[in-house]
């Protein structure tokens, strides 16, 4: 049984599933969903559609130098059946499986060491503006009063069937017409 790989998000297609598209130069691209399909037809960029695979490769979410990788290639080479060959092989994923669980616990726990050291650092930034007394004096007396001489200027209302300026608040019009 040969279990292909999406070519646009890299899940597993198993026979019977998913859809092919054979370009003109007889290249084949297999597919898990139309979701794959359809983002491959608008020409979109696994690398920067967040829930592919190679997304997370690129953004370092994932493995990407790691010998247990290096099972999963494709062979095209043809081996005549041999029963012990095959216990040999079935033994040996299971043994590359573990390892590579392993190495992707040992990778995530690392990765969330990070993070968490990134938002510890952020938080500490956070706390010191808070508790910053540059930031918490109170406004200069000239700040102030000047601020209350602001809110003393009024503008005088013209009549109502007079003509009405755009500056006038609440008019609601861009340019300064005169209304009939």
């Amino acid at each position: 049984m040969r279990i292909e790989k999406c070519y646009f998000c890299s899940t597993n297609v198993y026979p019977g599933h998913g859809s092919a598209f054979v370009r003109n130069d007889a290249k084949v691209f297999r597919f898990c969903t139309s979701k794959c399909h359809k983002n491959f037809r608008m020409k979109r960029n696994p690398r920067k559609v967040r829930w592919t695979k190679a997304f997370r490769k690129a953004a370092g979410k994932e493995m990407t130098i790691d010998s247990t990788i290096e099972f999963e290639k494709r062979r095209n080479v043809p081996v005549r059946y041999n029963r012990e060959l095959v216990q040999t092989t079935i033994k040996a994923m299971k043994r590359i499986g573990e390892v590579r669980q392993r190495r992707e616990h040992a990778f995530w726990k690392h990765r969330m060491a990070v993070a968490r050291e990134k938002h510890r650092a952020h938080r500490k930034k956070i706390s010191e503006v808070k508790s910053s007394v540059k930031l918490l004096e109170p406004m200069s007396v000239e700040s102030a009063e000047a601020e209350k001489s602001m809110d003393k200027i009024k503008v005088p209302v013209l009549a109502r069937n007079k003509a009405r300026s755009a500056l006038v608040q609440g008019e609601g019009r861009s340019m300064g017409m005169e209304i009939d």
